[in-house]
C-alpha cells in the first residue's frame, strides 16, 4: 500500500468559492462603499481551509497513510516560497521609503508574519477597520496567521484523539469544539471585539465547519452531498451572496 500522504483530487467548486472569497475582500479594500461586507470573504477561505485539511488528515488516518512529517513538510512548501517574496519585497520597499519609527514598525510586522503570529501583532495595537490600517501593508497576514495556528494544533488534536479511541464519532467531538470557540467569539464580542477579532480561539469555530462538513463526508464513505446536490449549490451560493450585500 502506498503510505505517502494522498490530497484531495482537483474540486471545481472549491476554486470557485476562492474566486468568490477573493474578489470579495478585493472590491472591500479598493471599492468599500459598492461591497460593504466584503471581508467575508476572510471566513469563506477559513471554511475552506478547514475542510480541505480535516479532509487530509481524517482520509489518510483512515487509510494509513498519515504522516505528520510530511503533512507539515507539504505546508512549508507550499507556503513560505510566497510568503519570503512578499516579506522580501516589503521589507526593501520600507528600507528605502520610509522614515525611521515607521521602518522599526515595518519590521515587528515582518517578524510576526515570518513566525505566523501577525494576528497577535496586530492584537497588540491594529484596527483592522481603522484608517490607519492603510498604513500597514502587512495586515493581511493576521489571517494566514491563524489558519497557519490551526494547522500547527489541528492535526495533533485529531490524532491524540484517534489514539484514544475516540475515532467512532469525530463528528461530534468536531462540534464540541467548534461551539467552545463560537461561544468564546460571541462573549469576547461583546466586551472585547478585537480579541475577538484576531484571536485564534475566537476564529477556529470558523475552520472547524469546513473540518465539521468534512467529517461528515468521510464518515459516509462519500465524495458527493446526496440528492439534489445542484440545488443546494445553488441555496449555498444564495446564502453566501446574500451575506456579503
Amino acid at each position: 500500500m502506498d503510505k505517502h500522504l494522498k490530497h484531495l483530487s482537483y474540486r471545481a467548486d472549491i476554486d470557485g468559492l476562492r474566486a468568490i472569497a477573493v474578489i470579495s475582500v478585493v472590491i472591500f479594500h479598493a471599492f468599500p462603499s459598492y461591497l460593504k461586507s466584503g471581508y467575508l470573504g476572510v471566513d469563506i477561505f477559513f471554511v475552506i481551509s478547514g475542510f480541505l485539511i480535516t479532509s487530509i488528515i481524517l482520509g489518510n488516518i483512515r487509510r494509513n497513510t498519515f504522516s505528520y512529517l510530511e503533512f507539515y513538510d507539504r505546508r512549508i512548501k507550499r507556503i513560505f516560497p510566497a510568503l519570503i517574496l512578499v516579506l522580501t519585497s516589503v521589507y526593501l520597499v520600507g528600507y528605502f521609503f520610509l522614515i525611521p519609527n515607521e521602518f522599526i514598525n515595518l519590521n515587528k510586522h515582518i517578524s510576526g508574519g515570518a513566525g505566523f503570529v501577525s494576528n497577535f501583532v496586530l492584537l497588540g495595537g491594529g484596527d483592522y477597520f481603522s484608517a490607519a490600517s492603510e498604513k500597514l501593508p502587512l495586515l493581511h497576514l493576521w489571517s494566514l496567521g491563524i489558519e497557519e495556528q490551526f494547522y500547527i494544533f489541528w492535526p495533533l488534536i485529531v490524532g491524540f484523539l484517534w489514539i484514544r479511541q475516540f475515532k467512532f464519532k469525530p463528528v461530534m467531538i468536531i462540534l464540541v469544539i467548534g461551539l467552545t470557540s463560537f461561544v468564546y467569539n460571541i462573549v469576547q464580542s461583546g466586551y472585547d471585539p478585537m480579541t475577538s477579532f484576531y484571536s485564534p480561539l475566537s476564529r477556529f469555530w470558523e475552520l472547524l465547519v469546513g473540518a465539521t462538513l468534512a467529517a461528515i463526508l468521510i464518515d459516509k464513505d462519500t465524495g458527493n452531498y446526496g440528492n439534489n446536490s445542484n440545488l443546494k449549490s445553488i441555496f449555498g451560493l444564495f446564502l453566501i451572496i446574500y451575506s456579503l450585500i
